[in-house]
C-alpha cells in the first residue's frame, strides 16, 4: 500500500478538516504513516490566522523540496487550508515553490481525490481554491483522532469581520448545516462508541438551518442521543451568546460545565477598534450569568496584546477583566498583522518590545488563575475522559474533566476512552495529577 502523513496547522476546524483528507485517502487504498519523509502523499493543512504558523509552514514546506525530487513520480506533496485561499500566498507558491504538485482550499476539499488522482495521470500540477462557495462542503467518512470522542462541524466560514482576521476571507460566508445532518451524524457517532462530541464552528451560536432553527435547540436535540455522554462546543462569539444557551448550561445534562469565550480584549474601546459588536460591560453581564447558571462553569479565552493603539490603560483594563472573571487558562496571542485585513492598515502599530512585556505581565496574571481554580480541584473525586498515554509520562494516562481540565493519571492498566473516576494529587498551573479512585 502507498503511505501518507498529514501534517497540520492551526485550530480544531483544520484538524477536522484533516480527519475528512485522511478518511479520503484511506478510502482511496493509502495508508497511514508517521513519518512524513516515507510517505508516498504528504499534505500540509495550513493555518493563517497567525504570523508564526505561515513561517512554520514555508520552512517546514522547503524542506519537502529535496526528498520529492529524488522521485518526483513516486513522492507528492500537496498544500490546502487556509493559506492557499489567499491571493498573496498562491503567487507565492507559484514563485517560490512551484514544484508543488496539489494545491486546494478549504472550501475545496471534496475535490481532493480528483486533483490526486488527475495529478498521478497526468503528472501536471493541480489547483483548485474557490473565494466563496455557497455550498456547504461535502463530508466524507473521516479518520478520526479518537474512537472515543469526535468533531462535528455544524458551520462554516464567518461573517463578523474582525478588523484583525484574515479568516471571513479564507473560509468564506457563513453557512450552517441542517439540524437533522447534524443529528444524524452524532447518532451514527454514538452507534459507533463515540461517547463526546465537540461541536466546531467558527461561531456556533449563530448557527441556524434552513427551518429556522438555532443552536440551542440543537444542543437540547443532541442532549437526547442515547450513547452521547459529553457535549462540548467552540467557538462561541459573545454578541451571540443568548440567555436561552446559558440556560442550556442548567438543563441540559450532558453539556460540559466548561465554555470559551473569546474576549480579544478587556477594553470597550479596543473591542470597538476590533469590530467585535460587544463591549466590556456586555460580556461581564453574560460571565455573571453563565456564573449563575452553573456555579461550577469553567470559562476559558483568547486575548489579543498589543491591538493598534492599545493604550497602557487599556492594557490595564485587559488585566482587570482577567481578575474579575478568573480564567480557568487562556490562549494569549500578540497582535501580528495579517495582511488583507483592515487593522493591517492601522498606522498606529505597537512596538514589538511594548507588546512582549504586555503579554508577559498578562501571562502572569493568566497563570495565577489557572492555578487558583486547579488548586480547588485538591483531594476531590472527578470524572475524566481518558484520550491516551501522558506524554510525559509513559506510566500514566491523560483525559480531560467535564470542565476541559487536562488530568495525568496513574494507572496499572490501559484506560483509554474510558470515562474513571480519579482522586486528585497534585495540582499545577496547567495540568493536575491523580490516581484512579
Amino acid at each position: 500500500m502507498k503511505k501518507y502523513h498529514i501534517i497540520t496547522f492551526g485550530c480544531q476546524m483544520n484538524e477536522h478538516d484533516s480527519e475528512n483528507i485522511a478518511g479520503m485517502l484511506e478510502g482511496m487504498g493509502y495508508e497511514f504513516v508517521a513519518d512524513p519523509y516515507e510517505a508516498d502523499v504528504v499534505v500540509m493543512n495550513t493555518c493563517s490566522v497567525r504570523e508564526h504558523a505561515d513561517k512554520r509552514f514555508y520552512g517546514m514546506l522547503g524542506q519537502f523540496k529535496k526528498r520529492r525530487d529524488e522521485n518526483k513520480d513516486s513522492r507528492i506533496v500537496c498544500v490546502c487550508g487556509c493559506m492557499p485561499q489567499q491571493p498573496r500566498v498562491q503567487e507565492e507558491i507559484k514563485k517560490s515553490f512551484g514544484w508543488v504538485d496539489v494545491v486546494f482550499g478549504t472550501q475545496t476539499i471534496g475535490d481532493f481525490p480528483r486533483l490526486l488522482n488527475s495529478r498521478i495521470a497526468t503528472g501536471k500540477k493541480q489547483f483548485s481554491v474557490t473565494a466563496n462557495s455557497p455550498v456547504i462542503p461535502d463530508e466524507k467518512e473521516p479518520k478520526r483522532v479518537y474512537e472515543h470522542k469526535a468533531l462535528v462541524n455544524i458551520t462554516y466560514g464567518c461573517n463578523n469581520f474582525c478588523t484583525y482576521c484574515i479568516v471571513p476571507y479564507t473560509r468564506g460566508r457563513e453557512k450552517s448545516r441542517s439540524l437533522a445532518d447534524v443529528v444524524d451524524e452524532v447518532k451514527k457517532l454514538a452507534s459507533d462508541g463515540v461517547l463526546e462530541v465537540m461541536l466546531l464552528g467558527q461561531n456556533v451560536n449563530s448557527f441556524k438551518d434552513g427551518e429556522g432553527n438555532d443552536f440551542p435547540t440543537l444542543v437540547r436535540y443532541i442532549n437526547e442521543v442515547e450513547g452521547i455522554e459529553r457535549i462540548r462546543f467552540m467557538t462561541s462569539n459573545p454578541k451571540d451568546l443568548s440567555d436561552d444557551l446559558i440556560d442550556c448550561f442548567r438543563t441540559c445534562n450532558k453539556l460540559c460545565k466548561h465554555i470559551h469565550l473569546p474576549v480579544q480584549s478587556g477594553s470597550s474601546t479596543v473591542l470597538k477598534r476590533m469590530n467585535r459588536r460587544y463591549d466590556r460591560d456586555r460580556y461581564i453581564e453574560i460571565i455573571d450569568k453563565l456564573k449563575a447558571a452553573c456555579p461550577d462553569i469553567a470559562i476559558t479565552t483568547d486575548i489579543i496584546v498589543g491591538f493598534p493603539g492599545e493604550t497602557e490603560d487599556e492594557f490595564a483594563e485587559t488585566l482587570s477583566l482577567v481578575e474579575y472573571v478568573g480564567y480557568d487558562s487562556a490562549f494569549t496571542f500578540i497582535y501580528s498583522p495579517r495582511e488583507g485585513t483592515p487593522a493591517a492598515g492601522y498606522t498606529d502599530q505597537i512596538p514589538y518590545d511594548v507588546k512582549h512585556e504586555r503579554f508577559e505581565r498578562l501571562n502572569g496574571v493568566v497563570n495565577e488563575c489557572s492555578l487558583r481554580n486547579n488548586s480547588m480541584l485538591a483531594d476531590q473525586t472527578v470524572r475524566v475522559l481518558v484520550d491516551g498515554a501522558s506524554r510525559k509520562d509513559e506510566n500514566a494516562y491523560s483525559g480531560r474533566t467535564d470542565g476541559f481540565k487536562l488530568v495525568n493519571i496513574s494507572s496499572g492498566r490501559d484506560i483509554t476512552g474510558q470515562l474513571v473516576d480519579v482522586r486528585i494529587t497534585d495540582c499545577k498551573t496547567f495540568s493536575i495529577d491523580g490516581i484512579l479512585a
